[in-house]
């Protein structure tokens, strides 16, 4: 009772009711889902579990989570180790089916083989000690969003390099703030010290062909010259192509000064392209859609793997309700709308081929290589530490980019932390 009066409080709850009876069930059941909270997402995964309650007669209620997915994970594992069955269904990021599987029902016996339809490496991922302990909603790499109008008018071209990038950024910068926008930045991204900025940095240390931080033996090596090399010029953007603010930017944040016109690129997941595309948006249309650039001409092309998933937490108290309703959630029917009306990237390859979901969307096609083969961030290999390694290293790369540390220092400290907490293995 206590749980469901502090950490439901701030549920936003829609009651849909229906007849006792319906789709099988004696009585109509009450699942509590967590639907995120950020671009249209949380919209979207409304309307279609409102969709699925109006079928089978139950009720819905969502949970709303902190935007922070470092706070959402700390928040989850506080819920479900205490055994609670106040959340049915949880929105888990791609990294903790190893963490939270311990709590989470298996999906198989109510899943009629759908798994089969998805992206199979999501699949395996979100298999734990066996059993189908989530499903996969959408998944996601890192992409570099680009105004394309600006590029053009100041005779730049795309970026190949991080170099190109930097160089491109502060020229239209510089120019356009000449011409009288004084709030224009070259470069915005994800530099507040939380898991987004896990994913920035992954990006621009492999792109120069320094490692995953932990490798798949689980051998640490983070503290490399390539590695240095990357978070050496990330440190130089601070306060120069992007805002000192940029060190408190989280994915809305970036977006909010990019789509407001301020900003030349940006790097963020699909999500941000639909609401970039938007009638009441102040570029649509001028958006461009690429993958990140590579370290160096010697270096890569690269995007973390990101993507969510939806799990049923063992503690239901309906769990074939629960699982009912990821069904309903995780369809090619409900992905084939998110991809079209958010701009959020499919788990089941067919519908890469949809036309509808292409003319939406064009970069999906473009860009499939990218969201298939995008760098794992290091969870398999560091098990259930693995929040003490992502916060580990967020946090030396923030103390680099905003210049309390040199990189090189920084990850020598780093390697330090990293084998303290492996001791004796993850």
């Amino acid at each position: 009772m206590g749980i469901r009066r502090t950490l439901l409080g701030s549920a936003v709850a829609v009651a849909v009711a229906g007849m006792a009876g319906v789709a099988g069930y004696a009585m109509a059941a009450e699942v509590t889902v967590v639907c995120g909270s950020v671009g249209q997402g949380a919209k979207l995964c409304k309307g279609a579990a409102t969709e699925w309650a109006k079928e089978t007669g139950n009720t819905v209620k969502f949970f709303a989570a902190p935007a922070s997915s470092t706070e959402q994970l700390a928040l989850y594992q506080q819920i479900l180790s205490s055994g609670s069955s106040d959340i049915d269904v949880f929105q888990i990021d791609v990294i903790w089916p190893g963490i939270l599987g311990s709590h989470l029902a298996d999906l198989k016996p109510y899943s009629n083989g759908a798994e089969d339809m998805h992206f199979q490496p999501i699949v395996a991922n979100n298999t734990y000690k066996g059993k189908l302990v989530a499903m996969p909603w959408y998944t996601d790499a890192g992409l570099l969003f680009y105004r394309k109008d600006l590029l053009e008018k100041h005779g730049e071209k795309a970026p190949e390099t991080w170099g190109d990038l930097t160089a491109s950024a502060k020229k239209i910068q510089d120019a356009e703030r000449a011409a009288g926008n004084n709030k224009m930045w070259g470069f915005v991204y994800q530099a507040k010290a939380y898991e987004g900025l896990t994913c920035d940095a992954l990006e621009w240390v492999d792109s120069f062909g320094g490692g995953d931080v932990v490798n798949a033996d689980g051998d640490i090596t983070i503290n490399n010259e390539k590695a240095v090399k990357a978070l050496s010029l990330a440190a130089s953007w601070t306060g120069t192509i992007a805002p000192s603010g940029v060190l408190s930017y989280q994915e809305e944040d970036a977006r909010g000064v990019f789509q407001s016109g301020n900003a030349v690129f940006m790097r963020n997941w699909p999500y941000a392209w639909s609401l970039g595309q938007a009638d009441d948006s102040p570029i649509k249309g001028k958006i461009g859609v690429m993958a990140l650039p590579k370290g160096g001409e010697d270096g890569k092309q690269t995007g973390t793997l990101g993507g969510w998933q939806l799990a049923v937490s063992k503690y239901s108290k309906d769990p074939e309700a629960a699982a009912s309703l990821v069904m309903h959630l995780t369809s090619k029917k409900s992905q084939k709308q998110r991809a079209i009306e958010g701009s959020y990237n499919p788990t089941i390859a067919e519908l890469y081929s949809d036309a509808d979901v292409l003319a939406a969307s064009p970069f999906m096609g473009q860009l499939k290589d990218t969201f298939t083969n995008a760098v794992a961030r290091p969870s398999r290999a560091t098990g259930s530490n693995y929040n003490k390694v992502s916060n580990a290293f967020y946090n030396a790369v923030h103390d680099v980019l905003s210049g309390k540390t040199e990189a090189e220092a920084s990850l020598a400290k780093l390697e330090k932390n990293l084998k303290r907490i492996k001791r004796k293995g993850w």
